[in-house]
């Protein structure tokens, strides 16, 4: 994709499509599923969406992973007792779902993850984005499950998905 064409999405996505993609049900649902599944394992997952980046950024060439990074230092994903945090960032704009693992799940190699990236950009794609999420969270919550990542240390991390 051209960074022209880039830069024409992340213009014309706005805060809007978050909250069309994801209204206050679809949050709950969200919630609700990491709720069930934390309870499967000793992983913490934190869910963000963010509509777009700045058009600085994009011109910059800030890809979606990099700025999943970033957000996972930014919410304190980090921040667990055992390191077993688990961001799942989408960027609207981008059509991109990235996973980000804190160090505690480094034995999961990073191909565990993109079939759980992939079932939610798939419902995504055809406009299923409650479905998608928590699919997705699902998925998670299996890796973590052939993965245990220390002792639980309870909830460390909120359940609410983060608009960002």
């Amino acid at each position: 994709m051209g960074r022209l064409a880039r830069l024409w999405r992340h213009a014309n996505t706005g805060t809007l499509a978050a909250r069309r993609h994801f209204p206050p049900a679809t949050l709950d649902a969200v919630e609700q599923a990491i709720k069930a599944c934390e309870g499967r394992h000793g992983g913490e997952i934190r869910f963000a969406v963010e509509d777009s980046l700045s058009l600085l950024e994009v011109w910059r060439g800030l890809t979606p992973r990099q700025r999943a990074a970033q957000k996972f230092a930014e919410l304190g994903v980090w921040d667990t007792a055992s390191n077993n945090g688990v961001l799942v960032y989408v960027l609207l704009a981008d059509r991109d779902v990235e996973i980000v693992a804190d160090r505690g799940l480094a034995a999961v190699r990073q191909d565990e993850w993109e079939p759980c990236c992939r079932v939610m950009e798939e419902h995504f794609r055809a406009g299923r984005f409650a479905e998608g999420a928590v699919a997705g969270i699902e998925a998670v919550a299996a890796v973590l499950a052939r993965h245990p990542a220390g002792p639980d240390a309870g909830n460390e991390l909120p359940d609410a998905p983060a608009v960002l």
